[in-house]
């Protein structure tokens, strides 16, 4: 990103779209076997973020995040500096869409909150 220079592009740093290598026939089948550490993956890029993208697959009883710790992840992001907008991401398979962006928009305001 430092050698484009260039203002209008960026990153968008994901919560969970770190894994290097699947057991399927392609880079987009199969299994996750070896996964890139998140956490320094999003710090890595948020000096470059135009937004980032908060996404869930699971939650627990409480409402957390299973696959994520929120409140690691979203002090990387507020430690970076970062003003821009938070993108909302459900991909699991327990819940409508809609219900699971709505709890994902439930922990974000809930993990922000702890901040103030």
């Amino acid at each position: 990103m430092r050698s484009v220079n260039r203002k209008n592009v960026g990153t968008l740093p994901d919560f969970n779209n770190f894994c290097i290598k699947r057991d399927g026939k392609d880079q987009w089948d199969g299994n996750c076997i070896e996964e890139y550490d998140r956490y320094k993956g999003v710090a890595e890029m948020m000096p470059f973020a135009k937004a980032v993208s908060a996404k869930t697959i699971d939650f627990d009883e409480q409402g957390n995040c299973q696959e994520t710790d929120y409140y690691r992840m979203l002090t990387i992001v507020k430690d970076a500096g970062f003003k821009g907008y938070l993108g909302i991401e459900y991909e699991g398979d327990k819940l409508s869409e809609d219900e699971g962006i709505l709890k994902t928009k439930a922990l974000l305001e809930k993990v922000i909150a702890t901040f103030s």
